[in-house]
């Protein structure tokens, strides 16, 4: 039962990183390869307010949230804005990226030194015990923490995309940049509050990560595989895609790694993350548009008849 718990806690924040790593793919077409460097600095901005506040780290989640969204928009302003202004191409676009990803990578090392010299305690390395976090029937919190997180983020992300009027201009700027512009729909802006809502929900999830695992400075390296693996496997271009992506990935990782463990040990734990390159690799290879393309009305009809 823990292990599914732990499964389930582990897809719901990969899901959320996998949403805003979708969004912004959808907005500006780039594979945002520090996706998972924004969560581990909202992870550090998590740490920071706990060890100052000694409140309970959900206390912190604001300040990581608005915090993802803040670096999401640095990024595309400082990063991407002005090589899409050049029209750069997408290989170049990516390529920025993930160069921007080892500058967070410094920044993230350059944080956690002063943190630790600031407040007198070890900050490269953390993770935020068990007893901080409360129970629910014998269950972690976090388990029900992060669950009702996706839940309220998709209700959210659902009412700003279909029952506001911006969010119907993100769609139209999403699915026809130049006929929304040609209508009059600030496309710059939609585009500048993507990057935004994608930071913050990576700073949602970072906030939450530390329940889950140990957090160090190049944790954002290591879980970008599995973000991409989700994005990819579910669809980039669509947001219900990521959602599926998410869960698919992040229970087959948690579960088949739990499985394996069984037959060659615990040390296999630590090669999770081949299970997401598999599957992504697979995708690729026979799915290459990812779940979301496939048409299940044909199939289903196929299959009954």
């Amino acid at each position: 039962m823990a292990v599914l718990e732990g499964a389930v806690t582990y897809a719901n924040l990969l899901t959320l990183l996998a949403l805003g790593l979708t969004l912004t793919y959808i907005t500006t077409s780039v594979p945002n390869f520090a996706q998972g460097s924004f969560a581990v600095f909202s992870s550090y901005i998590a740490y920071f307010v706990y060890q100052s506040t000694k409140i309970t780290p959900y206390f912190s989640i604001p300040f990581a949230v608005f915090f993802g969204g803040f670096i999401g928009v640095v990024t595309y302003i400082i990063v991407l804005k002005p090589l899409i202004k050049k029209e750069a191409s997408i290989l170049i676009l990516m390529i920025a990226t993930l160069a921007w990803d080892l500058i967070l990578l410094g920044f993230i090392g350059i944080f956690s030194e002063s943190v630790s010299k600031l407040l007198g305690t070890y900050a490269s390395k953390f993770i935020f015990p068990y007893y901080l976090d409360y129970k629910l029937f014998g269950i972690q919190g976090i388990f029900f923490s992060s669950t009702l997180t996706v839940i309220l983020s998709l209700a959210i992300l659902f009412f700003l995309l279909y029952k506001t009027k911006f969010g119907i201009a993100m769609r139209a700027s999403m699915e026809n940049p130049s006929l929304a512009e040609i209508m009059g729909i600030d496309v710059e802006k939609t585009r500048l509050f993507s990057w935004f809502l994608s930071g913050a929900f990576a700073g949602l999830a970072g906030a939450l990560l530390p329940f889950k695992q140990e957090i160090v400075q190049a944790t954002g390296q290591i879980i970008i595989v599995s973000i991409f693996a989700a994005s990819i496997v579910g669809g980039l271009s669509t947001l219900l895609g990521a959602v599926v992506g998410g869960y698919l990935v992040g229970l087959s990782e948690s579960l088949i790694t739990f499985w394996l463990s069984k037959f060659f040990g615990v040390s296999i734990l630590v090669y999770s993350k081949a299970v997401s390159l598999i599957i992504l690799v697979a995708t690729l290879l026979y799915i290459p548009q990812g779940l979301a393309s496939i048409n299940w009305r044909r199939i289903v009809w196929h299959l009954k008849h």
